[in-house]
């Protein structure tokens, strides 16, 4: 059993910036990569950035230069900091573990929400 606990979302005007965590726990004994997806209201839900066991990152071209994703191994930790938000990444933000080789788990979610 596995679970990922998120924070950090919330309401933040154009401009502004916000931080999501998501701590992952339970029977994880190698965590190959975490990642963050979001998905807005009508549409799929698609990548946002992933960073892998090596620290390799990948990021949506749409938050290139915005985003940055990190982690903390010794927590199990994955964070997402969003800097010069704007009104398009309004959506529910979901945390995603990919661990013990070829297992996959997800957050509840966490909404943000970028007022104009």
């Amino acid at each position: 059993q596995v679970q990922l606990v998120e924070s950090g979302g919330g309401l933040v005007q154009a401009g502004g910036s916000l931080r999501l965590s998501c701590a992952a726990s339970g029977s994880i004994f190698r965590i190959n990569a975490m990642g963050w997806y979001r998905q807005a209201p009508g549409k799929q839900r698609e990548l946002v950035a992933t960073i892998n066991s090596g620290g390799s990152t990948n990021y949506a071209d749409s938050v290139k230069g915005r985003f940055t994703i990190s982690r903390d191994n010794a927590k199990n930790t994955v964070y997402l900091q969003m800097n010069s938000l704007k009104p398009e990444d309004t959506a529910v933000y979901y945390c995603n573990l990919y661990y013990n080789y070829a297992l996959d788990s997800w957050g509840q979610g966490t909404q943000v929400t970028v007022s104009s």
